[in-house]
């Protein structure tokens, strides 16, 4: 007797038939449209569109308004591609890489900030206090901080001539920085040498990326917090302060020096010049008294009783008018008449 109800089998008791290829591949790859004549799509027509839209979505790509794309083919480099929608070809035979080359980028050394998209933009863990520790030209000790900020000028100089140029970049700004401060004492470093330093360090930084052709265009070097070390910080923060109390002093006295010595300066121009001043008065008057009495002499010569008589009439206008009680007696009279006066008995002074 045969068992019809075999239970071995995979697609359940019976005389069942395994299930149709079409009608699993129908059940993965439902798609609700109709066609025409109330048919469902079969197999080949979806498996046919998902490559369109796969094969679409592999060949188009956006490229940012900061930015190019560096489009290789099999890996070798092709064009360059500006901001914009392109299409290249799918599956990986065409490969664009966007490199942001009007975005500023910066390097930190010494410190970081929080939420830096950059690995390479802040030190490494653990390795932030090394880059900054450096020996200056005196055999001082400083803990330097700076920020290097660069632009990618060159995308595929960037891309293929070096493996990382970012990190390479920084290799670079620590060996520059180290030397530059290392030829100056800690006191140029701390205070008056900062500008100086970073003009020398860019220069450097620059000129070795252009040797390596790593793409990179350094634009500024800034210098942060530069500071001894711990164990000295307190001693040469005193230290510091005397100077800034030196240098208040110097301020102020010449501060009191600009105040004063102008002043006396104006006052002893202004004697001066009244003393000149003076001094052409008296000449030019002595000077007007000599023509004066040289020309009333030449004309006293031509007529002596004339001229005394001119002179003797002058005074008498110029003395009498100021007189106010006048008796003028003729030198022949014998007798005065005595007269009353009348300003005493006024109350008047004569």
């Amino acid at each position: 007797m045969s068992d019809n109800n075999n239970t071995d089998s995979p697609w359940g008791g019976g005389n069942k038939s395994p299930p149709d290829l079409n009608e699993i591949l129908k059940k993965l790859f439902y798609v609700p449209t109709i066609l025409p004549g109330g048919r469902h799509p079969s197999f080949p027509f979806v498996f046919a569109f998902i490559c369109v839209l796969l094969t679409i979505w592999n060949s188009a790509y956006t490229v940012p308004s900061d930015s190019v794309a560096v489009i290789q083919r099999f890996g070798k480099f092709l064009s360059l591609e500006q901001p914009g929608l392109h299409f290249k070809l799918p599956f990986g035979i065409d490969h664009a890489s966007t490199v942001p080359v009007k975005r500023q980028l910066k390097q930190e050394f010494g410190f970081s900030t929080v939420g830096a998209n950059d690995p390479y933009q802040s030190p490494r863990r653990n390795e932030g206090l090394r880059e900054t520790q450096m020996v200056t030209g005196d055999l001082n000790a400083a803990l330097v901080e700076w920020v290097v900020q660069y632009r990618i000028s060159d995308p595929v100089k960037f891309l293929f001539e070096v493996r990382e140029p970012s990190e390479t970049l920084r290799y670079v700004s620590e060996s520059v920085m180290r030397e530059v401060v290392g030829d100056r004492t800690v006191d140029e470093v701390i205070t008056i040498g900062r500008q100086e330093i970073e003009s020398q360090a860019l220069i450097k930084m620059q000129a070795l990326s252009t040797k390596y052709a790593m793409g990179l265009s350094i634009d500024q070097v800034q210098l942060k917090n530069i500071n001894p070390p711990m164990p000295v910080q307190e001693s040469f923060n005193e230290v510091n302060q005397a100077q800034q109390q030196k240098e208040k002093l110097i301020n102020e006295a010449r501060r009191d020096y600009n105040k004063v010595i102008p002043l006396a300066l104006g006052e002893k121009d202004q004697r001066i010049r009244e003393a000149d001043g003076y001094r052409l008065k008296r000449v030019n008057e002595a000077q007007g008294d000599v023509a004066r009495f040289n020309a009333l002499y030449a004309q006293y010569l031509k007529a002596p009783e004339v001229t005394k008589r001119r002179i003797y009439v002058e005074t008498l206008q110029s003395v009498l008018p100021s007189i106010r009680s006048k008796v003028i007696i003729d030198d022949k009279a014998q007798h005065v008449l005595p007269f009353l006066n009348l300003n005493k008995m006024s109350g008047e002074k004569p």
